[in-house]
């Protein structure tokens, strides 16, 4: 199977009630600023080079980013911190991330997600994270020269210890923290990019980009 038979088939998923009747009355009742558009109201899929060395983990969709968009970090305030950034790194091909079919391509990088569903108030229950486990698996394993893993915030940070088996006590998250994964892949944690973060000035511009700046370094080290 490929990434794109993968995606194909994650956005037909139905596994957690909860998050279907949110995402679709999201897409359903909009946001005044989009009434006339069409939401995407599905499961969101990964993006990116398949040929990537840098995995970038987020949370879970936006519900008016992109669970309208259906790209990942397109369409809100976390993905107008994101893109521009990884612009000014080399890993993407223009700042403006809009629509996934502004043609914007990643380089070296792809962006996915513990979640793939939009959940209320940016909390998926545990059980949630769980079920799109799966999902995440596969993807790892049609994306064979991930070196790095980038994980934006403490749930996906603690995603990749669940999904190794490796206990949090001995592998807590924080800013720029970097530890060596059990199958040598490296992952390196940020705060995450939405706006709770980056207004509050907890993560500014220049924090992150020194944190893609490592992502490059160890992807080159590797």
């Amino acid at each position: 199977m490929g990434l794109e038979k993968l995606n194909l088939e994650l956005i037909a998923c139905t596994k957690c009630p909860r998050l279907v009747e949110w995402r679709e009355r999201v897409g359903c009742e909009k946001r005044a600023a989009y009434k006339d558009q069409t939401y995407w109201a599905k499961p969101v899929p990964g993006f990116g080079d398949s040929n990537a060395r840098v995995l970038i983990l987020g949370l879970a969709p936006g519900a008016h980013g992109s669970n309208r968009t259906g790209r990942m970090f397109t369409g809100d305030s976390s993905g107008n911190f994101l893109y521009p950034a990884l612009h000014r790194a080399g890993f993407a091909s223009s700042a403006v991330s809009v629509s996934r079919d502004d043609k914007l391509e990643l380089f070296d990088c792809y962006i996915t997600a513990a979640g793939r569903c939009a959940p209320p108030d940016n909390k998926p229950t545990p059980l949630e994270l769980h079920n799109c486990r799966p999902w995440l698996t596969q993807e790892l394993e049609l994306l064979p020269n991930v070196c790095v893993i980038l994980a934006l915030g403490k749930i996906a940070h603690d995603t990749m210890l669940e999904f190794y088996g490796l206990q949090k006590s001995k592998h807590p998250f924080g800013h720029a923290l970097e530890y060596l994964l059990p199958d040598g892949k490296l992952l390196l944690d940020s705060y995450h990019v939405s706006q709770q973060n980056t207004l509050t000035g907890k993560l500014t511009v220049e924090m992150f980009d020194a944190i893609l700046e490592r992502a490059k370094t160890l992807m080159e080290q590797s």
